[in-house]
Parts: C-alpha cells; structure tokens; sequence
C-alpha cells in the first residue's frame, strides 16, 4: 500500500511539472579541446592536448541571468622517453579527464550575437593507462570563461567558448584551456 502511495504520489508531481512553463534556457552539445598541464604524474611530460566534447544546460533566471551544468570528456595520449638502468624505455601514456561543473552565466543579445561570461566550480576526474597502468584522482575544478552564440534561425545557434579551468590532481595544481565549438538550441 505504502509503494503504491509513493507511486501516485511521483506520477501527480510529474503530471503537475508537465503542466508547468518551463523557464527559458539552451542545450549545447559540441566538440572541445583541452590543453592540459600533465605535471600530475611526476613524469615531466609536455602538456597533452585531449580531444573530445562538451555538454551545458543552461536555465534561466532573468534575460541576462542564468545557471548552467556543464559536463565534458576529453581523451588523449603522449609518449615520452624515459632513462633507466637497462637503457631508455619508450613509454606510452593515455588518459580521459572529465569535468562536472556549475554555476552562473551573464549573456546579453545584440542582434544575432548573444556574448557570454561565466564562472563555475565543481569536480574534475582523471584516468591514466598505457603503457604502465596508471593512476585515477578526483579533484576540485573551478572554471572561468566566456564565449559567443550566433544564432542561425529560429531556436538554433552556433557557439565558441573557451574556459580557463584549474584542477588540483595529485595534489599538484594544474592550469587548463578549454576550446569548444557546437550547436546550441534555445528554448
């Protein structure tokens, strides 16, 4: 009795949000390159550039205020050379890095451009493998950055963004470029 109680209570509060007007918003989906610095692992390796996508959902609190999620995945790897006591070893190292993030975006319309800033905080998550089975780490990320919707017709639109993003992994903090292009639409 007690289950289906819950059950007719969840199907009235869906009916009642069905019912209700959604504020106004976007969804961007697209593709997003990363530069990362790859001092994580103590193995003095360049920065990786990671390549892979990103998603936001953007809701609206005034015209010119919102609150967005935002969550990407970008994946990569890099070879390096390293000394040892039998001679130098050729070593291999992938890595997927994903990003969860939130928080608040300014925009403003002129005509068919609508610019953006934003500022969000939240978790980032690495994987290493390759050659050497590598590490995982989970670490605080804060991102900060902006970029600009072109709207093509109707709800749809075109956008660049870029994020500075900072992570902590390994207890080592990291200073991250994040580049995305896709389509937005608006609702």
């Amino acid at each position: 009795m007690i289950k289906l109680a819950c059950v007719g209570a969840i199907l009235f509060l869906f009916a009642g949000l069905a019912n209700a007007q959604l504020p106004g918003g976007n969804i961007f989906f697209g593709y997003s390159y990363e530069n990362t610095n790859s001092s994580t692992l103590d193995l003095n390796l360049n920065r990786a550039n990671l390549n892979g996508w990103e998603a936001s959902f953007e809701g609206k609190l005034l015209p010119w205020v919102g609150l967005v999620a935002d969550v990407a995945g970008h994946y990569g790897s890099q070879d390096f050379v390293e000394d040892t006591p039998i001679g130098p070893l050729s070593i291999n190292v992938t890595g997927h890095q994903q990003e969860y993030l939130f928080g608040p975006r300014l925009s403003v319309p002129v005509g068919r451009l609508r610019p953006f800033a934003e500022v969000m905080v939240g978790l980032a998550h690495i994987h290493t493998g390759g050659t050497l089975p590598g590490p995982s780490n989970t670490s605080f990320a804060s991102a900060y950055g902006g970029g600009l919707d072109y709207r093509l017709f109707g709800p749809l639109a075109l956008r660049g963004g870029g994020d500075y993003i900072r992570t902590n992994f390994f207890n080592t903090h990291q200073d991250n470029v994040r580049l995305s292009f896709g389509a937005v639409f608006r609702f």
